[in-house]
């Protein structure tokens, strides 16, 4: 073969390898928008654009004199949390300055917002972050997102910055406590945690962050949990029974947990996510933003009532 046919046969070969990636991930595009349960984009208030649930911003904070009880009331401190505009990854962005009194802390109710099921689910999250949590972060931890019902311990799917230095970010899928028993440490070795090392955050930067899980409350030890950060796989959780138990009235999408900086693009999925999907999102980061425009938000913001004051063990709660 001469080096003409040689060198054509090559470009040949790449540009139908590249035509190949390009409709595979266009073909993901729509499948992937239809798979959001959850999503807001924060271009213009706090508060989801779309679900099945209520979408608006609730706060629970520790009750003032009753230990392991909390308060919970609608809406948020306007002071610690506010859109910026035009500052986000896409459009406007969550703002959180501050960290609120009583281990305060702002949730989306669960209930039609994440695709909980017994007997065996998937479900993902992302989002895009812009902090650094070694100069900025108030307290020892810090949760982007924590989505549970009872703590981070005891039926918990989260991401954290913990109480090391420098700071450390992990996923942690920690399963349901059945009565009588106490959970895992997080210093267990055992503990059901993905790491990664000194993330070296910068202000100025944003992140994609992407939690994806499979085979949760299955019953059986096939449950999956990964963590990925700018489309690069961290590592993951296998042959694990975790099951989360939640009753959806009393769960909550919890963001930015005394986080201070950037949050923006938060969705939340009703299946686990492919590699190529994780790597649409970060390749694409308004991606998701039709989503915010083609939903009637009237119609699909339910009047949920206030979530009630629920007795928390305090064995079970976190430093956070």
């Amino acid at each position: 073969m001469s080096n003409n046919n040689r060198n054509w046969t090559s470009l040949s070969f790449l540009l139908l390898t590249a035509f190949a990636v390009s409709a595979r991930a266009g073909d993901d595009e729509p499948s992937l928008l239809k798979s959001v349960s959850f999503y807001a984009s924060f271009d213009e208030r706090l508060a989801g654009d779309l679900g099945g649930g209520d979408l608006s911003l609730s706060t629970r904070v520790n009750h003032e004199t009753e230990k392991g009880t909390f308060v919970f009331t609608k809406g948020y401190n306007h002071e610690v949390f506010r859109v910026a505009r035009n500052k986000g990854v896409h459009g406007g962005a969550l703002e959180a300055v501050d960290v609120l009194p009583r281990n305060g802390r702002i949730f989306f109710p669960a209930q039609g917002n994440i695709a909980y099921r017994k007997g065996g689910w998937g479900g993902a999250v992302s989002f895009w972050l812009n902090t650094d949590p070694n100069k900025l972060l108030k307290t020892p931890f810090c949760d982007p997102v924590q989505i549970t019902e009872k703590g981070a311990g005891n039926g918990g799917v989260w991401c954290d910055f913990p109480d090391v230095k420098p700071r450390d970010m992990r996923l942690g899928a920690f399963p349901a406590v059945p009565a009588g028993q106490t959970p895992i440490p997080e210093s267990d070795p055992l503990a059901p945690l993905v790491i990664v090392k000194d993330v070296g955050f910068k202000t100025g930067d944003w992140h994609h962050v992407v939690l994806s899980w499979k085979n949760f409350d299955t019953g059986k030890d096939d449950a999956q949990a990964a963590l990925y950060v700018d489309g690069n796989f961290i590592g993951q959780l296998t042959g694990r029974q975790i099951a989360m138990n939640w009753n959806l009235d009393k769960a909550g999408i919890y963001v930015a947990v005394s986080y201070i900086g950037l949050l923006d693009e938060f969705a939340v999925f009703n299946r686990t996510l492919s590699v190529e999907e994780i790597a649409l999102l970060h390749g694409e980061p308004s991606l998701l933003a039709p989503l915010a425009k083609k939903e009637d938000r009237g119609d699909r913001q339910s009047a949920a009532p206030a979530p009630p004051k629920l007795p928390f063990d305090a064995s079970e709660a976190r430093k956070d």
